[in-house]
């Protein structure tokens, strides 16, 4: 089984990620940890130095990689959809959920976070926005569901996607104990 998820910065792709992985008894790998493996800095290191054509270069070759034998739960980066090929890659080769969240409750989680090189901006609001605006359709494109995270904590959104996956016939129907609420 392999599930991919993607959606904006801080939609909790990660941390949705491990808990699905745990709850799943699938290895979890994040796009953002190999890539950080292999250039042996960070990604906003690397993004300074070398700038966004050659991160989003080393991102498509990460998951065409990692497609290449899928299995487990992959939390993509947040512009990994930019690329049709990574489109592609994860449509045909994963079960892709859309992580959806407004710009606004975006912000309200990642306002003091210094850490995501696109925020690093006069007006992080704004861009949050642009970027829902700008990737959203492709987000659409690339997944086979779309959860929408508001509010619900983190075991309600992976007991919310293993439903899904239940009803996409992924998952077996009862196999997997329910997530406890946090």
């Amino acid at each position: 089984m392999a599930v991919a998820l993607v959606g904006l910065p801080g939609a909790g792709k990660s941390a949705v990620g491990r808990r699905l992985g745990a709850r799943l008894n699938l290895p979890f790998v994040d796009t953002d940890h190999v890539i950080e493996q292999r250039i042996g800095c960070s990604i906003r290191d690397f993004f300074e130095r070398e700038g966004e054509i050659a991160f989003r270069d080393l991102e498509q070759t990460v998951i065409a990689d990692l497609a290449a034998q899928p299995h487990g739960v992959l939390a993509t980066g947040g512009g990994a959809v930019l690329r049709e090929a990574n489109r592609k890659q994860l449509r045909d080769r994963f079960h892709v959920i859309y992580l959806r969240s407004s710009p606004e409750d975006l912000f309200r989680r990642l306002r003091h976070d210094v850490k995501r090189p696109l925020l690093q901006v006069a007006d992080p609001l704004g861009r949050l926005r642009e970027l829902h605006d700008a990737r959203d359709p492709l987000y659409r494109e690339t997944a086979h569901e779309v959860v929408d995270t508001g509010r619900p904590s983190i075991a309600m959104l992976v007991n919310i996607i293993v439903m899904q996956l239940e009803l996409a016939g992924i998952v077996v129907p009862g196999s997997q104990p329910e997530e406890p609420s946090d």
